[in-house]
């Protein structure tokens, strides 16, 4: 019996830790969330929000999600059917899939993906068609979108701002999507835990264009945007059936989540609104200065729209495919990084792009530059 594999980011952190190396690899952030927020937590904790929350979420944060929804978005909701709340968007994603595809029903899915995508996929029985965001721009072509749909075709799995290539899909590029889906009558599943970290790009969430309102599950989390990653506070919104498959898979996942913790994320959405805006202008210049810093010692960078994430090509250092330069990259330069051939089904379009994060703090991009800059990269 061969089970399941451990997923590329925790290898490359076990190899970080093993070897000492700055870890520009996995995406957490080295600074917390708002101190209010994190207050708000321990005072629930003290004052005895300690059992189960109710299976779709307490009151306080669903209807918080909707307020969001509706003041960012102009999407009205209603807190009791169309919304729920998950285990970080990872459970949103796995309960979605799980609820929604039959065994043999086709995801389209856009690559390079985030692995939980295929795991899913592969756990609900489906069968996964991906389509390539190609470099160096890694724009959605919607032909290739349209040819990957066909008479098995149930939903389409969309993530915008788009991990790992950062990019932000266009109003245009959601048209195209959303054309589809109606000619078609697919649900889209669309995974927004970026929605608020863009960089000069607007993030527009595909349930506002018409016609998609009512087949659009859109998940998101506290996690990246508030930088607390750990909690694993999630939410699920859309029509109320498609809400209701999510939930229904929910309850044989974990049930319920983090009772003590979703007031507090309530508090983040209501209160801490600015919070994001400023990590997002944060994390600019810390993409700038990685960026940079990349290109200097001669990597091919994309410079990216939105996310914690750029990529680079590193075939000019001449190794066999990314996987083995970031293998050999914390002995030879103190440094992990993520291959993003491991989030491709199209081996050739990823084989030498390799994704670097900058949600750390500014002096251990600093510091993971100049080891770059100071090893012999070559193969």
């Amino acid at each position: 019996m061969h089970g399941i594999p451990p997923t590329i980011f925790t290898e490359m952190s076990a190899l970080a830790l093993r070897t000492g190396s700055v870890n520009l690899g996995q995406g957490f952030p080295d600074a917390d969330g708002p101190a209010s927020v994190r207050e708000a937590a321990v005072a629930a904790l003290r004052e005895g929000h300690n059992q189960y929350a109710p299976g779709p979420g307490v009151p306080a944060l669903r209807q918080a999600v909707a307020r969001h929804q509706q003041r960012h978005y102009g999407l009205e909701l209603d807190p009791d059917t169309e919304v729920v709340v998950t285990t970080g968007a990872t459970e949103g994603i796995a309960a979605a899939l799980l609820g929604l595809v039959d065994p043999g029903d086709e995801v389209v899915v856009l690559e390079p993906y985030y692995d939980s995508y295929t795991a899913m996929i592969q756990m609900a029985g489906g069968v996964r068609r991906p389509v390539t965001l190609r470099a160096p721009d890694f724009r959605l072509d919607p032909d290739e979108l349209r040819a990957a749909v066909g008479p098995r075709t149930k939903l389409i799995l969309l993530n915008s701002p788009h991990n790992p290539t950062g990019t932000v899909l266009t109003r245009a590029e959601l048209a195209a999507v959303a054309e589809v889906a109606v000619e078609h009558d697919l649900v889209v599943v669309t995974d927004e835990v970026y929605e608020h970290l863009t960089f000069g790009h607007e993030h527009v969430p595909l349930a506002t264009l018409p016609g998609m309102r009512e087949r659009t599950l859109t998940l998101s989390s506290v996690g990246k945007s508030w930088s607390l990653t750990g909690w694993k506070v999630g939410w699920a919104t859309g029509p109320r059936e498609l809400v209701g498959a999510l939930l229904g898979a929910k309850q044989w996942l974990t049930f319920t989540s983090g009772a003590p913790l979703q007031p507090a994320v309530a508090r983040a959405l209501d209160e801490e609104a600015e919070w994001p805006l400023e990590l997002a202008r944060d994390l600019r210049e810390r993409r700038d200065l990685l960026c940079a810093g990349l290109a200097e010692v001669g990597m091919d960078v994309r410079v990216p729209e939105g996310t914690y994430f750029a990529i680079a090509d590193v075939a000019a250092y001449g190794w066999e495919d990314g996987r083995a330069f970031c293998l050999a990259l914390p002995e030879r330069a103190g440094v992990v990084a993520i291959p993003a051939v491991a989030f491709h089904d199209d081996v050739e379009a990823g084989r030498h792009l390799v994704r670097w994060a900058f949600c750390k703090d500014a002096s251990v991009i600093e510091d993971g530059l100049a080891r770059l800059r100071e090893a012999d990269l070559g193969a």
